[in-house]
């Protein structure tokens, strides 16, 4: 029997046994399931401050935890042993959602705030951030997810009251570059605008040199975060080749200045 996955906008159509676009659902007896569900391939407590989030809780720590799978499929992937590995070939450690939310507490005295999904893509394995971010509300624990933000509106507000904040990478302001990663462009505006009404957001854009590096584009992506709200931190980060772009050089600091100049005009907090 065929199901559909409605988490995000590829909505897979899948028959038994089929694995999807993001290879961490799985049609199971009719029933889309997560496969990477607890599957944990990253564990550390980091600075609140490497999400990148910079201005929620600052100087504070938090648990932060990946699994496998993507929904996009970015050539410079700074992470793609495990956002483009699979259920048979990642390395990976069980954590029930209690067990993972007993950890982040026993480190509240270490000055842990709460859990990151990091590392790869939360959204794709949405039930058990799900789970595990309600269970840590209710211990007084804070949640935090670090996205692409190309997931679909209603899980997207639905698991939005149990998450305190998002940084999400708004990877090109061009739509002819998210069609090049199976995306689009809208999506991820639209997951900013929504994710900004429920919880603290920061933006994220790597600037990768001769792709998304035009003063034009670093404008338009400006202006129009400004005009959602000037206070929303801006990240514009360097590129260094990894992944299917080690053809590239490394961003050069005087374009990542220059563009942070340009942000600079529209927002308040732009950090490089």
């Amino acid at each position: 029997m065929n199901a559909t996955c409605d988490i995000c906008p590829h909505m897979c159509s899948l028959s038994e046994g089929q694995v999807g676009f993001c290879r961490a659902r799985k049609n199971i007896r009719g029933i889309i399931e997560s496969i990477n569900y607890g599957r944990i391939t990253s564990i550390a407590m980091d600075p609140i401050e490497k999400k990148p989030l910079r201005l929620f809780h600052p100087g504070s720590k938090i648990l932060s935890v990946g699994s496998f799978g993507c929904n996009l499929r970015c050539p410079f992937c700074q992470n793609h042993e495990i956002s483009m590995s699979n259920s048979t070939v990642a390395d990976t450690v069980n954590y029930s959602p209690e067990a993972l939310v007993q950890m982040a507490a026993r480190t509240v005295p270490e000055g842990n705030i709460g859990i990151a999904f990091t590392y790869n893509e939360p959204f794709i394995g949405y039930e058990y951030v799900s789970d595990t971010a309600r269970l840590a509300r209710s211990k007084g624990l804070e949640t935090v997810m670090v996205s692409n933000g190309y997931v679909n509106e209603t899980p997207l507000r639905a698991i939005l009251p149990n998450i305190r904040a998002l940084n999400i990478d708004l990877k090109s302001f061009s739509n002819d570059f998210y069609q090049r990663i199976s995306g689009d462009l809208e999506t991820v505006k639209r997951t900013i605008q929504i994710a900004n009404d429920f919880s603290h957001v920061e933006i994220t854009t790597l600037i990768i040199p001769g792709e998304n590096d035009s003063e034009e584009e670093m404008r338009a992506e400006s202006e129009w975060i400004a005009g959602i709200d000037s206070n929303i931190p801006l990240h514009i980060t360097r590129f260094f080749p990894r992944y299917k772009m080690t053809d590239k050089e490394a961003t050069p600091f005087e374009l990542i200045e220059k563009l942070a100049d340009i942000a600079s005009s529209y927002l308040a907090y732009v950090f490089y």
